[in-house]
């Protein structure tokens, strides 16, 4: 639930695509955690520990939000964002679910925060066996599903209360949010 690069991603492409577009953004979060588990699982996590792994997502993480941040600038600037242009396009295909995997992969809080907490949480779901490791990982998965569905819900719904300008500042806004958290994530600054 912290504010984030996915959480930046499902409300701007909300607004533009409808909420749909954030169950498959978090189907493609889920399938790279899912990969990350059984990684962890055996012996991921002294991979990930690394401080030059960490690094390196860190730069490559910010590259890729940067691009992110930039369209979504750029787009809202331009004004080729539009609210009944865009709804419900482009939906479909393979792209919201690698984006979702892109957009996770590239934060290196994700990163850290498997390496740490989300590591002692499964180990400690594994002392009830391969049942315990998927109950954790349907949980963890249906807390991230319920949340960005709530808040795509919420933005789609309430799509119709704003207007282009308005809808064009979300985008600028949420464009500008990954551009700074990109460049956090590039020169190393905490965030939290």
């Amino acid at each position: 639930m912290i504010p984030g690069p996915l959480l930046a991603i499902t409300i701007g492409e909300t607004t533009r695509k409808g909420a749909w577009i954030a169950f498959l953004l978090i189907l493609g979060h889920s399938l790279l955690e899912l990969v990350l588990i059984i990684g962890l699982a055996f012996g991921l996590s002294a991979f990930l520990n690394n401080t030059a792994v960490i690094r390196l997502i860190s730069v490559l993480g910010g590259g890729f939000l940067i691009w992110m941040g930039y369209g979504m600038v750029a787009d809202a600037c331009r004004g080729r964002a539009s609210l009944g242009s865009a709804a419900y396009k482009d939906v479909s295909g393979m792209w919201p679910v690698v984006q979702g995997v892109a957009t996770s992969v590239s934060n290196p809080y994700w990163t850290i925060w498997w390496a740490t907490i989300g590591l002692n949480f499964m180990l400690a779901s594994l002392k009830h066996g391969l049942l315990g490791l998927a109950s954790f990982y349907f949980g963890h998965i249906l807390g991230d599903f319920l949340w960005y569905m709530a808040v795509a819900y919420v933005i789609s719904t309430g799509k119709r209360f704003i207007t282009e300008r308005f809808y064009r500042g979300i985008l600028f806004f949420f464009g500008l949010f990954l551009l700074f958290l990109a460049a956090a994530f590039i020169l190393n600054i905490p965030l939290f």
